[in-house]
């Protein structure tokens, strides 16, 4: 199934150079209005973002974009969900990527740095939502940390030796580290190179977590 914008509005092109009318497939088309609302709600935020702006920013009448998004809490919860399983999924596939632990550090940091210099400051809408105040909104943010989290205690927990809680407490060190010192890289002007940057950090954390013993590495104890 194609969609087109109204003929009144057919080939004017909308302020971000996409032609008005244009057919896109309806998964095309939402990918579309979700880079767009991406662009308004990271510059305006929740309150100050009207459906208008992301209509004409899409390039497209507001019913179309209604017909997508019945609403504007609606439309901000997709990109919510979008962007914050993005940022988990980059973290998983570092952990995943390798059993070598200081590899695993590296990967964690440089998936925080990654997601910060990603397209249109989507993680301004993860790290800095003005809506946490709704519960749904709210829900999808605190479970992007916790499965962050997650993802670094389940590796901390089988290579340490350490109980859950403690291994999760670790978790919250290096994720609490990672997204700080990326968004402060990114708000001053990436002074140091970007793969300098995560150097620096995942050097600092690895410093800390490789006091942990690996117990799976640990000789036999002699009898």
């Amino acid at each position: 199934m194609t969609e087109t914008a109204p003929a009144s509005s057919r080939s004017t092109p909308g302020p971000n150079g996409n032609q008005r009318g244009v057919r896109l497939s309806r998964k095309a088309r939402r990918t579309q209005l979700l880079g767009a609302a991406r662009d308004v709600f990271a510059a305006q935020g929740y309150h100050a973002a009207a459906m208008d702006d992301i209509a004409d920013r899409a390039g497209i009448s507001k019913p179309v974009l209604y017909q997508h998004f019945p609403s504007k809490l609606e439309l901000y919860q997709a990109l919510l969900t979008t962007y914050a399983q993005e940022l988990v999924g980059r973290l998983r596939e570092a952990i995943e990527a390798t059993n070598d632990n200081q590899q695993r550090v590296h990967g964690a940091v440089a998936a925080y740095f990654d997601f910060v210099a990603g397209e249109g400051e989507a993680f301004r809408l993860v790290f800095e939502s003005d809506l946490r105040g709704e519960p749904e909104a709210a829900a999808v943010l605190d479970n992007a940390l916790s499965d962050c989290i997650d993802a670094v205690a389940d590796a901390v927990t089988t290579d340490a030796g350490l109980n859950r809680d403690r291994a999760r407490l670790l978790s919250v060190g290096l994720v609490g580290l990672s997204q700080i010192a990326a968004r402060y890289w990114l708000d001053s002007g990436q002074a140091v190179p970007k793969q300098e940057a995560v150097a620096l950090m995942s050097s600092l954390a690895w410093r800390g977590l490789a006091g942990f013993p690996l117990v799976h590495d640990q000789p036999a104890e002699e009898h």
